[in-house]
Order: C-alpha cells, then sequence, then structure tokens
C-alpha cells in the first residue's frame, strides 16, 4: 500500500437517489431544461456530471435527496417531449462519498490513490465529479460502509 495522502476531511451522504438521463441528442439546453423543472419544483441537484459521447449524445447523472425522487423523476418526465431521452434510470439506494482538501490541484495522484482503494475494497463507482480541492464518487449505498473504510485505510485524516 502506498503512503498515506494527507487530506483536509472527508464527506459523505448517505440520503441519495441518482437519476440517468440517457442518450440524448446533444444540443444547447439540454442541462438547462431539466435543472429548470427541478428548480421549478424546489428541487436542490446534489451531485450532477453530464458528457457527450462518442455517438454524439449527451449523458447526465445527477443525484437528489432520496425523500425527492418522485418528484424530480416527474420533473425530468416533463421534459421528455423537448430533451427526448432514450431511457430516464433511477437508483433510490446510493451515497456519495469524497475527500477535500485545500491543495488538491498542487498534488497530482489524488483522485487516482482513491479510485484505486475504492477498488481494492470492491467498491464500484457510478459517477465521478472533482474540482480543484474536491473528489467525490457517487456509490451504491450498501457499500458506504466499505468506501469509508478504503479512505480511512488510504488517507491521512485530521
Amino acid at each position: 500500500m502506498p503512503q498515506k495522502i494527507k487530506v483536509g476531511g472527508v464527506m459523505k451522504s448517505d440520503c441519495l437517489a441518482s437519476i440517468s438521463v440517457l442518450a440524448v441528442k446533444d444540443q444547447p439546453g439540454i442541462a438547462a431544461a431539466i435543472l429548470d423543472a427541478l428548480g421549478q419544483r424546489r428541487i436542490n441537484v446534489l451531485f450532477v456530471v453530464q458528457v457527450i459521447d462518442h455517438h454524439q449524445q449527451d449523458q447526465m447523472v445527477l443525484c437528489v435527496d432520496r425523500d425527492d425522487l418522485s418528484a424530480s423523476l416527474a420533473a425530468i418526465e416533463s421534459t421528455r417531449p423537448s430533451v427526448q431521452p432514450e431511457a430516464i434510470i433511477a437508483n433510490s439506494q446510493v451515497a456519495s462519498v469524497a475527500i477535500y482538501g485545500p491543495d488538491f490541484k498542487e498534488r497530482p495522484g489524488i483522485a487516482g490513490q482513491m479510485f484505486r482503494a475504492l477498488a481494492e475494497h470492491g467498491v464500484n463507482i457510478l459517477a465521478i465529479s472533482t474540482s480543484i480541492s474536491t473528489v467525490t464518487c457517487i456509490i451504491q449505498l450498501s457499500k458506504l460502509k466499505d468506501a469509508r473504510a478504503a479512505i480511512d485505510e488510504y488517507f491521512e485524516q485530521p
């Protein structure tokens, strides 16, 4: 095992649901339509990633509070005529786990070490979001304890 990397701390959320909006024709306004529909219903989006695949289709994954899942699905369904997704898939049993630190942009390899730690503890990553100070992974809720053990093993925390 490599030497532990010092981080500023760990954040987790065990009350999430994920929604994947898949195979949407890439065009301006897709994210706006989906997030506006959620915002109009006062639903807070706690995590979002979007990518354009090699077929020029948008793939979006977002997380909301588990209690907001039904309302979120209704909001996203209301965009179906304009967004035209091939599929909308929900998972009511996800969690997020994140490490943070003020100087991640100065220290290469932190994300890789986190992903390796999770893999070695049998935790599959469903979605990833990073910033200059945070690495966040969406995982199955049932694997949250394993993810926390992996982070404790690989990272030095205050």
